[in-house]
Parts: C-alpha cells; structure tokens; sequence
C-alpha cells in the first residue's frame, strides 16, 4: 500500500487547526482513555486503519484493555462498560451517522447525567476530530501499522 499523499506533501498549515484542537483536547477535563476507546469507536465505524492503530494503541497505553478494545463494536451487549462510557459511545456513535439520525433527547439526555457541559462540548469536539481524520486519512490512503504511542 502506498499513501496518496502524506502531511509531508502538504503546506505546514494544512493540518495546524486540527493539531491546535487536538492539543486542547489533551488538557481537557475528559479521561483521556474514554477518549481514546471513543476514537477507536468512530474509526471502525469509518473504516480507517491508521485510526485503529494509532488509537489502539494509545488506549493500550493508557491501560485500557484488549477484550474492551475488541468487543467495543457490540458494546451494548457487554457488560464491562460503565454507564459513562455507555453514554459517550452512543452519542459518539449518533454524531458519527448525524445524517442517517437526529442527535435527539433519547441520545443526549444520558450524556447529561455523567458528564458536565463542558465535558460534553469536549466530548464533541473529540468525535468531530476523528471524524475528520478518519476522513482525511482514507482520502490519502494513510499507511497504518508504524505508529508510536505520543507520535502526534
């Protein structure tokens, strides 16, 4: 597999907005391997392999698990998510299909319970990010499988 193009191909400020939300983003008050097992999620739902490495990894990192790494995609059926985890993974879910399902009361209101609103906004931000770099990295066609945890 060869990469159609690299953020080496492209001007320095090509990717600074994205790089500034994601440095925020890690001081931000979210637990960071929610975070990531929130990333993770959004990119198997788009399909993007340098996602699921990069992220992958860095939930491992962070001491999440394998087996909820794995199961996540049927996370509704397991019975090791917490009902904070249970609520990001359905928003994430909701806003990552937006145009197939209204983000209605039925998603939101649980988000409500466990975080606060500035943990939602993050939380929002953080599946908007991926979301866009899922999307710029199947267009590119990213190489997966070299990434170092704290890389970027």
């Amino acid at each position: 597999m060869t990469a159609r193009i690299t953020l080496q191909d492209v001007s320095k400020g090509f990717a600074e907005g994205l790089l500034k939300s994601e440095f925020y983003l890690k001081k931000s008050p979210i637990d960071h391997k929610l975070l990531e097992l929130v990333k993770y999620r959004v990119s198997q739902i788009n399909g993007c392999a340098f996602c699921l490495d990069m992220h992958h990894k860095e939930a491992i990192a962070l001491g999440e698990t394998e087996q909820r790494l794995h199961s996540v995609s049927a996370w509704r059926e397991c019975p090791y998510y917490s009902e904070k985890e249970r609520a990001a993974l359905a928003f994430a879910e909701a806003l990552t299909h937006v145009s197939q399902r209204e983000i209605d009361d039925e998603v939101y209101e649980p988000l409500t319970r466990v975080f606060s609103k500035e943990e939602i906004a993050d939380l929002t931000l953080g599946i908007a990010q991926i979301n866009s770099w899922n999307r710029i990295n199947r267009a590119f066609l990213t190489v997966p499988g070299n990434y170092q945890v704290g890389q970027y």
